[in-house]
C-alpha cells in the first residue's frame, strides 16, 4: 500500500482509503474490532445490541411478520439495572457486523449462564414484558424475517451458541477468555487460541438430465422433499464428499458435479452448506434408499418440480390424509439449487 500511497505514510494512507468501495471500508472496520479490545468497546458506545435468551432472538410482530429490536449500549443498562445486573454483563456480547456508517452491532444473550462469570440467567417472561416482544425460537420465525435480519441472526445465534460451548481449553482444562468482539477464546494458561467454526455440508440436487432426485427425513414437514445433503468427512474434498453421500444415500455414482453457491446455516449448528448440481451415469438411476439416513427419495419430473416451485403458502394435507410435494422455502439454499435445475430445463 505504501508504495502506491507514498510518504509520510499515514497521511497518504487517509488519501487512499478515500477511494477504496464502502465495502472494503465496512469490512477493514470491523476487522479493527475484532483485533482491537479498545476500539471494540468504544464502537459499543453508539453502537446497537440485539438482545437474545437461551439463543431464542428478541422479536415483536407486526404485520404478520417479525420486527428485530435493536438497544442502545444505554437501553441495555438500563434494563440490566432493573433486573439486578451491572453493566459489566455487556461484555459477554459478541460482534455480528455494523452499518455502512459504521455503527457496530452486537448481540447479547441475557438467558445464557457463563461458567466463568456470576452472570446469572435474567427470567424470560419478566424481560419479555418490560421489552414488549417475545424470545422467540430462531427456526420457526426465520421465514417471517427478511433477508438482512436472518442473515445477522444467524451469525448471532452461531457465534453465542459457540462461545457457550467452548468455555474450557481442551489441552489444560482451564476456562478460556474471550475478546470484547466475541471473535476468538484465548487459554490464559497456555495462550492457546480458540476461533469460532463452522462444520462443512455438500448439499446436492442430483439430475440424470430430464429428472431430478429430491428426498425426504423423518424430521421435514410433511411433503417436503429436497436435495441429498452430508457433513465433509475429514480428508475429504467437496467432489469427494459429494459422490460419498449420493452414494451412501441414494446408491448411485456421480458422473459430473458443478459448485453452485454457499450458505451459513445455522441449525442445528452452524454449517457452512457447499451447493452443488451432479449428474449421475446413463442408465445407472435405480435408487437404493439407505432408510439411516432418509425417509424417502425418488426422481421428480420438471412439471412437478415447477409446480412445487410455483405453489405459495403453507404444506396443504390434502382429505386423503396425502400431502402435496413440496420444496423447501426460498430462504433455504436447496431452494435455490431446485430452482436453477428447473430454470435449465427450459
Amino acid at each position: 500500500m505504501s508504495l502506491y500511497c507514498g510518504i509520510p505514510y499515514k497521511r497518504k494512507m487517509l488519501r487512499c482509503y478515500r477511494f477504496l468501495s464502502t465495502y472494503v471500508t465496512k469490512t477493514r472496520y470491523l476487522f479493527e474490532l475484532k483485533e482491537d479490545d479498545d476500539a471494540c468497546k468504544k464502537a459499543q458506545q453508539t453502537g446497537a445490541f440485539y438482545l437474545f435468551h437461551s439463543l431464542a432472538p428478541l422479536l415483536q410482530t407486526t404485520e404478520h411478520r417479525y420486527r428485530v429490536p435493536r438497544l442502545s449500549l444505554l437501553e441495555v443498562e438500563r434494563l440490566l439495572d432493573k433486573f439486578g445486573q451491572d453493566a459489566q454483563r455487556i461484555e459477554d456480547s459478541v460482534l455480528i457486523g455494523c452499518s455502512e456508517r459504521h455503527e457496530a452491532w452486537f448481540a447479547l444473550d441475557l438467558g445464557l449462564n457463563s461458567s466463568s462469570s456470576t452472570h446469572a440467567s435474567l427470567p424470560k417472561s419478566e424481560m419479555e414484558t418490560e421489552l414488549k416482544g417475545s424470545f422467540t425460537e430462531l427456526r420457526k420465525a426465520i421465514f417471517q424475517l427478511n433477508s438482512m435480519d436472518s442473515s445477522l441472526l444467524f451469525t448471532a445465534q452461531a457465534l453465542l451458541r459457540w462461545h457457550d460451548g467452548h468455555q474450557f481449553c481442551s489441552r489444560s482444562g482451564q476456562p478460556t477468555k474471550k475478546n470484547i468482539a466475541g471473535s476468538k477464546r484465548v487459554c490464559p494458561s497456555n495462550n492457546i487460541i480458540y476461533y469460532p467454526q463452522m462444520a462443512p455440508v455438500v448439499i446436492t440436487l442430483v439430475s440424470d438430465g430430464t429428472r431430478c432426485l429430491l428426498a425426504r427425513q423423518s424430521s421435514f414437514p410433511k411433503g417436503v422433499y429436497s436435495a441429498l445433503a452430508g457433513f465433509c468427512d475429514i480428508g475429504e474434498s467437496v467432489e469427494e464428499a459429494v459422490q460419498r453421500e449420493v452414494a451412501e444415500e441414494v446408491g448411485l455414482e456421480v458422473e459430473s458435479m458443478q459448485y453452485s453457491a454457499s450458505q451459513h446455516w445455522p441449525f442445528p449448528n452452524s454449517s457452512l452448506m457447499i451447493a452443488c448440481h451432479a449428474t449421475v451415469k446413463p442408465g445407472q438411476t435405480e435408487i437404493h434408499v439407505n432408510f439411516r439416513e432418509l425417509e424417502a427419495a425418488a426422481w421428480f419430473s420438471y412439471d412437478e418440480v415447477a409446480t412445487a416451485l410455483r405453489r405459495k403458502g403453507p404444506y396443504i394435507q390434502q382429505q386423503n390424509e396425502t400431502f402435496q410435494f413440496s420444496v423447501p422455502p426460498k430462504l433455504a439454499i436447496a431452494h435455490q439449487l431446485i430452482k436453477e435445475w428447473v430454470e435449465k430445463q427450459t
